[in-house]
């Protein structure tokens, strides 16, 4: 199989399952023009993410790495009148695109866009009170995964579903000899997931328009 043969399934699925969405299209277009990396989640997994927080039944959710707000505006889908999404964001010029973004999609008072490193704003909002948290997605450097993951911890309870994106890096999370620090992230992300005695979790691996790499799924026992 090939990255043609997996783009060309992804886009069939696209089409039929999550077709083409005009505040979703003018987020990604808005995006592109200012610049911003195209390191967004698909549509299919963007859909995913909205589909497993519905499910779940998600009254609040955190989500580490906004970039332009797409994954955003999906998992706001998926929250029912009163909920709240807060999104953390490190780049203040990505923060202000995916504040645009957010707000035309219906969103502004129900998505907060910190900005900063995760790092410093995570003490910030278990200081004010902010969680438990239903939902976390991370989705933002993988060198700082280890720390978000005990972070959404100290933010969720029992029955908070943790999912992690990017955790098999083409393959390359299978070396341990990796010179990548993205790489050795996972991996610390890894073992630490599966050290933990309050998460039960699985990887899924995934192929498609974004190539070859997986979601990590995690939920709070206790």
């Amino acid at each position: 199989m090939s990255q043609e043969t997996w783009s060309s399934v992804d886009h069939y699925f696209s089409r039929a399952l999550a077709p083409s969405d005009a505040i979703l299209d003018a987020a990604l277009q808005a995006s592109e023009a200012a610049g911003l990396p195209s390191i967004h989640v698909s549509p299919l997994q963007g859909k995913l993410l909205m589909l497993l927080a519905q499910a779940h039944g998600s009254r609040s959710i955190l989500e580490i790495g906004t970039l332009g707000g797409y994954s955003t505006i999906w998992l706001a889908r998926a929250l029912p009148p009163g909920g709240r999404l807060i999104t953390l964001e490190s780049e203040p010029h990505h923060a202000r695109v995916a504040r645009e973004n957010i707000d035309r999609a219906g969103f502004a008072t129900s998505v907060e866009i910190r900005v900063g490193r995760a790092i410093e704003t995570l003490p910030l909002l278990e200081k004010e009170g902010q969680g438990p948290f239903d939902f976390i997605f991370l989705d933002a450097d993988k060198v700082s995964y280890p720390d978000y993951l005990a972070w959404s911890l100290r933010l969720a309870r029992p029955g908070t579903v943790i999912v992690a994106d990017n955790v098999v890096r083409n393959g390359a999370v299978v070396d341990p000899q990796s010179p990548d620090a993205n790489v050795q992230g996972v991996r610390r992300f890894t073992e630490r997931l599966a050290a933990e005695p309050r998460l039960s979790s699985t990887v899924l691996q995934t192929v498609g328009s974004k190539g070859y790499d997986g979601f990590a799924f995690a939920i709070v026992r206790s």
